[in-house]
Formats: C-alpha cells, sequence, structure tokens
C-alpha cells in the first residue's frame, strides 16, 4: 500500500489529488492551513492523517512531517502541492509583502516539503515526488508576476532534484495545471478583473483563448496525471514538466 503525502490537501486540487490516491488503494496524508477544511476532510476520512500546517513555516512543517514518520517510517509519494494565486496587478503596483508571501507558499513550501522528501526517499532507496507548478511556470503571465516567478522557481527546482535523487531510485516531476475550475480560480479571475478594470466574465473568456482546446480543465484531470505519475507506468519518468492544460499556447491577452 503506498503512502502518500499531499500538502494543500483539504482543497482543490490537492483534495482531488487525495481523494484520487485514497481510491487507488494508498493510505494519505494531508496538510493544509484552513482548519476547516482539514476537520471536514479528516470527518470524510478519518483513517487518514490530517492535520493544519502553514507550509511557509518551518516549525509547523517540521511537526506535520514528524507525525507521518512517525507513523509511516517514511513515505512513497509526496505531493509538494499547496500554493497561493497571490496579487494581481502590474509590477510597479504590486506591494512587496504580498509578493513575498505568494513566492514563500509557492515555492518556499515546496523547498520544506521536498527537503524532508528527499531525505527519507534517499533512505529508503524508492519514492516519487511531484510539484504542483502551473502554466505560468512555462510562459509569462502578465499582471501575476509573483505567481509567474515561484512557478518557474518550482520548475527549476524539479529539474534540480530529478538530478540529486536518480542514482537513489527518486523520481521527481512536476504538473503544470491549466485553468483550474473551482473556487480558488474564481477569487483569482475577480483580482484579476479588478487589476484590469474589466469584468470577470471577460477575464473568464481571455483565459481559454489562448488554450488550443478552448477549455479549461477540473481538479480531477491534475489529479488523474499524479495518479499515473505516481505508478509503475512511469517508472522511467523523472525531470519532467508535464502541461495539464488543453495545449497553452499564450497567458497574454
Amino acid at each position: 500500500m503506498k503512502r502518500v503525502v499531499v500538502t494543500g490537501g483539504a482543497a482543490g486540487i490537492g483534495l482531488a489529488m487525495a481523494r484520487a490516491f485514497l481510491e487507488d488503494g494508498a493510505k494519505v496524508a494531508i496538510c493544509d492551513m484552513d482548519p476547516e477544511a482539514v476537520a471536514s476532510f479528516a470527518l470524510e476520512h478519518p483513517a487518514c492523517i490530517a492535520q493544519v500546517a502553514d507550509v511557509t513555516d518551518e516549525i509547523s512543517m517540521d511537526r506535520f512531517l514528524a507525525l507521518v514518520e512517525a507513523q509511516w517510517g517514511g513515505a512513497d509519494v509526496v505531493c509538494a502541492n499547496a500554493g497561493t494565486g497571490g496579487p494581481a496587478g502590474q509590477i510597479e503596483n504590486l506591494d512587496y509583502e504580498e509578493w513575498q508571501k505568494c513566492i514563500a507558499t509557492n515555492l518556499f513550501g515546496a523547498f520544506l516539503t521536498c527537503r524532508w522528501a528527499a531525505k527519507v526517499m534517499r533512505a529508503q532507496g524508492s519514492g516519487v515526488i511531484l510539484l504542483t507548478s502551473s502554466t505560468a511556470g512555462t510562459h509569462g503571465y502578465p499582471l501575476r508576476s509573483p505567481y509567474a516567478a515561484a512557478k518557474w522557481g518550482i520548475v527549476g527546482l524539479t529539474k534540480t532534484l530529478a538530478m540529486e535523487l536518480g542514482d537513489a531510485g527518486v523520481r521527481v516531476n512536476a504538473i503544470c495545471p491549466g485553468s483550474v475550475t473551482g473556487d480558488r480560480m474564481e477569487r483569482v479571475l475577480a483580482n484579476e478583473a479588478k487589476a484590469r478594470g474589466t469584468s470577470t466574465e471577460v477575464v473568464r473568456q481571455s483565459y481559454v483563448k489562448g488554450v488550443s482546446m478552448k477549455t479549461w480543465v477540473s481538479a480531477e484531470d491534475v489529479a488523474a496525471s499524479a495518479l499515473f505519475l505516481a505508478s509503475d507506468g512511469a517508472r522511467k519518468i523523472s525531470g519532467q514538466i508535464l502541461a495539464v492544460d488543453g495545449s497553452t499556447e499564450t497567458l497574454a491577452t
């Protein structure tokens, strides 16, 4: 039975990942900074490890990961998924504190998660690390510079860790979701609409204009890709950046 850890696992893509792995027969541990979402997950899945943790806080993450290690002795799959959309606007109008928060949640949180995963997986000689980047990690993203910078950082971290851990039998890949339906994206749309001085619906339509398939994706689409990358069918896939986005041509609209 696979031991799977998902950060940001109580909502959105993380919750879809956790549910997909559970349906596949794995045992799952999640953390999230939303106490109500964590309590709801724990109620729905009482056999799982579910803990409130802030991925940007070293002490908080060490506490969560120590619990996982104490109960399981390690992990077979670690999904460094936690993230935030961050502020929207021209760079000269962005607040430095908001910039830092966006970078910290998306990138520093991945560092703390991967540092632990690398330690336990190197020791056991096997494992899969999956990082959630974004199509913003492969394209320029006007009005979303902190988010794009963090997600490009995730791509660099993925490539580097695949090199560092390959000889230990550990595979590392990144998933780049496109525009994912859900509550978080609704907040992103509202922020961008305000920054552009237009309506949410205009921004919503602009997101599919630059996509070859003219579609959004679901959290379940992303989770299915995670399930595949963690499977034996992907046993020779490492250091790759997999876009799940309907083929993004541009984010500049």
